[in-house]
């Protein structure tokens, strides 16, 4: 699916107020209404995404999701027909000065999704039949899976029967990702097609390292003596790879150190999450009578 920068089809930037997007719309809309245009096929298609991207930009929910997981992971989360919901056009063009415009959209798993009639949408017209219910089966994944991918045989209780399903998990499928499987929900009850089966990722608990979106964090023990005068440690990846790293002399107690690229992959492009590196200097709790004596000479000297 392309992407949809539903900023920039309005014109206006992530930061803008509810009233600067209604303001950007309203022109827009004005423009490009079928009302004003008279049968232009591209007008009608321009109409169509600023009237899709105001719906969910209007809409606080939907803009933090789509302002969190970008167009992508917005559109895996949202079809046409959940954008739309709840969003009242009659309202809103009857305010714009197009009376008697009208539009209709279908809750998940059933109703119906029209652009007939007055709506917004001119002559298109769209009678969807009732779409079967939605599955959402929540798959436990760790962290060397989310890092590098993999394939999963997955069973559910589907209708009564126990249904297995084999599914390509793609790399980066952190806490919450989903990915659809299109006509693997539920059957329609009215003949149309079945719903979409989603697989929602939930990562489980690693010994080694602690996950935050694409973040990883480690801990690593230090001597208080390389704390005071620096050291290099080794860092293991979660490619499997060991990484040194440079401990300055004077490091304090949690420093947090990052290295960069060394997190988890993301879902969509190249780009990787980072790696920190938490330090934990270790203060001895008994010294030995050698010790004590250097610790005093320390001391004495003013250290």
């Amino acid at each position: 699916m392309p992407e949809k920068d539903y900023y920039k089809i309005l014109g206006v930037s992530k930061d803008a107020s509810d009233t600067e997007i209604k303001k950007a719309y309203r022109k827009l809309a004005m423009k490009y209404h079928p009302d004003h245009t008279k049968n232009d096929k591209s007008a009608e298609e321009k109409f169509k995404q600023v009237s899709e991207a105001y719906a969910v930009l209007s809409d606080t929910e939907k803009r933090k999701q789509y302002d969190q997981f970008g167009s992508s992971g917005f559109h895996q989360r949202f079809s046409q027909e959940d954008i739309f919901r709840g969003f009242d056009f009659s309202d809103v063009f009857r305010e714009f000065g197009f009376g008697g415009s009208n539009f209709s959209g279908s809750r998940r798993g059933g109703g119906r999704f029209s652009f007939g009639g007055n709506s917004p949408f001119g002559n298109f017209q769209q009678q969807a039949p009732v779409k079967g219910s939605d599955l959402v089966y929540e798959l436990p994944l760790t962290l060397n899976e989310v890092s590098s991918g993999t394939e999963k045989t997955i069973s559910f209780q589907h209708k009564g029967r126990s249904e297995k399903i084999t599914v390509k998990i793609p790399k980066g499928m952190i806490t919450g990702k989903k990915i659809r499987l299109a006509g693997k929900g539920e059957t329609s009850p009215y003949g149309g097609p079945a719903g979409d089966l989603y697989i929602q990722s939930k990562v489980m608990e690693d010994p080694v390292y602690r996950c935050e979106e694409y973040d990883l964090y480690v801990e690593r023990k230090i001597k208080l003596t390389e704390a005071i005068l620096g050291t290099s440690i080794p860092v293991p990846t979660i490619t499997g790879k060991e990484l040194s790293l440079k401990i300055p002399a004077g490091t304090k107690h949690k420093t947090k150190m990052r290295l960069s690229g060394h997190g988890l992959p993301h879902m969509q492009g190249k780009a990787k999450g980072d790696l920190y590196v938490i330090i934990d200097v270790n203060i001895p709790h008994q010294l030995a009578p050698e010790q004590r004596k250097l610790i005093d000479k320390l001391a004495a000297s003013g250290l």
